[in-house]
């Protein structure tokens, strides 16, 4: 199906689309948080890769991939139309991830990546943080 906006308005109506305080990914995992009293992070920490969340006593940066943008194996569904472009961008989204976390965890950073589908069982994520955190939390 061709796509109903010119190039001009599709590049405006895309322009408007932003990668924080998503109602689906970020709000959600904040919501995670408070139901689940996972204290001490913080939000926009000037940190390589600009994770989403990060806990710095514990070092421990937290990002939330949406299943398309990042190539979730399960829900990630290729538009028809230009094709090539969205699979070299996911492909570089996901080889973006690698690095990051590469940098990060050779700077001592633990890292969580959760995809958005997995926000659908709270109990599970905010499981999986706090094991990740529990080792890391320096006792004062």
């Amino acid at each position: 199906m061709p796509d109903v906006f010119t190039k001009q308005k599709r590049s405006e109506v895309m322009s408007l689309i932003r990668g924080t305080g998503n109602k689906d990914t970020e709000l959600k995992l904040i919501s995670i948080f408070r139901a689940y009293n996972i204290r001490g992070w913080r939000r926009r920490f000037p940190l390589t890769g600009k994770p989403d969340f990060v806990f710095p006593r514990a070092r421990v940066a937290v990002f939330v991939d949406g299943c398309f943008w990042h190539g979730c194996h399960l829900h990630c569904r290729m538009p028809k139309s230009r094709v090539n472009f969205w699979v070299l961008k996911i492909a570089k989204n996901k080889d973006r991830d690698r690095r990051v976390n590469k940098i990060l965890k050779l700077d001592g950073w633990g890292i969580v990546r959760v995809w958005e589908h997995s926000l659908r069982d709270p109990v599970k994520v905010a499981d999986r943080i706090q094991t990740v955190l529990a080792p890391r939390v320096r006792k004062e």
